[in-house]
C-alpha cells in the first residue's frame, strides 16, 4: 500500500520552500524508472526521470529542494561516478542508492561519499517513501542554510573599509573600547 508523506512545513516569503520539490530519478530500466515516478508523485513531489547518467548530469536542475535516486549500475558511468560528479556540481542534493545487489563495499564507498539511503530492489514503497521525505527535509536544510550565507556575505560586502576593519575587531574578541582606541 501507498503512504502519501506530508510535505515539509513552508516557510511563509521563502523562496525555497515554495515549489513542488523534485525528485530525479536516474535508472536504466524503463520499468523501474515509470514506477518510481508513479511513487513519487503519490508522495506529492515532482519525478524527474532519465534513463542514463549523461543525460542527468547534463540537465539543467534548478536550485530547489530535491533528491535524486540513482541506480548503482548504469550502462554508461557507475552510480559512485555520478555521485562524485553531483557532489562536485550540487553540494545539497542527498542521493538514495538503488541496486539490486548486495555489494558491501560499493555501499559503504557509496555511503562514506555522503549517501544518505543504500536500498536493495526490490524497494518497499513505504522505505522508499520515508528516505525522500528525509532527503527533501535535508536539502531544504542545506539551501536556506546557502540562502543565509548568501545573504551575511551581501551585508559584509556592504560594509565601508572601515567598518570591516572594526568588525574584524571586534569578532576577535577586543573590547570595543579597544576597538574605539
Amino acid at each position: 500500500m501507498i503512504r502519501i508523506l506530508d510535505r515539509a512545513p513552508e516557510l511563509p516569503g521563502s523562496d525555497v520552500c515554495s515549489s513542488t520539490p523534485v525528485v530525479y530519478i536516474v535508472d536504466d530500466d524503463v520499468s523501474v524508472r515509470e514506477s518510481l515516478e508513479g511513487l513519487v508523485c503519490s508522495g506529492g513531489w515532482r519525478a524527474e526521470a532519465y534513463a542514463c547518467a549523461e543525460s542527468f548530469l547534463s540537465s539543467v536542475r534548478p536550485e530547489v529542494r530535491s533528491c535524486l535516486i540513482l541506480d548503482l549500475n548504469l550502462p554508461d558511468l557507475s552510480g559512485l561516478q555520478v555521485q562524485s560528479r553531483v557532489r562536485e556540481e550540487h553540494q545539497d542534493t542527498p542521493i538514495i542508492f538503488i541496486t539490486g545487489d548486495a555489494d558491501v563495499p560499493c555501499a559503504v564507498q557509496a555511503m562514506k561519499a555522503g549517501a544518505c539511503e543504500y536500498l536493495l530492489k526490490p524497494l518497499a514503497p513505504d522505505e522508499l517513501l520515508d528516505a525522500i521525505g528525509r532527503c527533501i527535509m535535508l536539502s531544504s536544510a542545506e539551501l536556506d542554510r546557502r540562502s543565509q550565507y548568501d545573504m551575511m556575505l551581501d551585508r559584509y560586502h556592504s560594509l565601508t573599509l572601515r567598518e570591516r576593519q572594526v568588525m574584524s575587531l571586534v569578532a576577535g574578541g577586543l573590547m570595543n573600547k579597544v576597538v574605539a582606541y
